[in-house]
């Protein structure tokens, strides 16, 4: 009998991008599958009422929502921690795991284990974010020892318009901070149709382009007792060879 994995994923919930990705990367793993819970997330900035979405209490409640499904790990499919600092992700995933007992992730936790074991110490950053959120992405990542030596942003702070922006215009986008031939590459938001273009890209421009919501599903399957080498075909993130040359 096939064992069962369920990831449980909280979602923005203007987001339009991430659950059809993290299904179709999800169901190529035997016996695994994606349960979704939203809470409201609607603009991405620095303003009082944006930063207000990412309060723990209502995430905690979609948490509890997910518990529900008996899911094997818990998992924040979001880049909050870019802006708010990666310590509040750190404080998530604890307190997601003391409300339901289930071990938990996050996007960008699992992004910074990634760039780790490749050893990375330049990052290429592509967002569709407000420039005030991406210096702040930038100073978080350098206070970390991980220098932004090319950045492209496109400006977007309503949440729903991100999943808009074309494949074309992001594979632009990947390619210019290629040009700077960073360690990796990061598709910097959970609300992008970036995740399948990592493989492409990455034999294009020599590369390895890490997307956030590649990244949280990568995690996500190891804490669920999957292999995530089963997504053969997503990017160099799933494949076993570059990580244990890192490691």
């Amino acid at each position: 009998m096939t064992q069962r994995h369920r990831i449980g994923v909280l979602t923005p919930s203007s987001n339009t991008a991430l659950e059809p990705l993290t299904s179709e990367m999800v169901s190529r793993v035997p016996g695994a599958s994606a349960h979704f819970a939203r809470f409201t997330v609607t603009e991405i900035s620095l303003r009082d009422a944006a930063l207000r979405q990412f309060d723990d209490t209502k995430i905690l409640e979609a948490a509890r929502l997910l518990a529900d499904a008996r899911v094997d790990v818990i998992c924040w499919s979001g880049t909050s921690a870019g802006w708010l600092g990666f310590d509040t992700d750190e404080t998530l995933c604890r307190r997601i795991t003391e409300a339901t007992g289930i071990p938990a992730t996050t996007s960008v936790l699992a992004l910074n284990e990634a760039l780790r074991l490749r050893g990375a110490r330049t990052l290429g950053l592509v967002t569709p974010y407000v420039p005030e959120v991406q210096q702040r992405i930038v100073e978080n990542y350098a206070a970390i020892g991980i220098d932004c030596v090319a950045e492209r942003h496109l400006g977007l702070q309503v949440n729903f318009s991100f999943a808009e922006v074309t494949p074309e215009t992001l594979g632009a986008l990947v390619r210019e901070v290629a040009a700077l031939r960073p360690d990796a590459i990061t598709t910097f938001c959970t609300n992008l149709r970036a995740a399948q273009l990592a493989r492409g890209l990455e034999a294009e421009t020599g590369v390895p382009l890490y997307d956030t919501v590649a990244t949280v599903v990568w995690k996500a399957l190891q804490l669920a007792g999957a292999d995530p080498r089963a997504l053969q075909g997503w990017g160099s993130l799933f494949e076993e060879q570059p990580l244990r040359r890192a490691a």
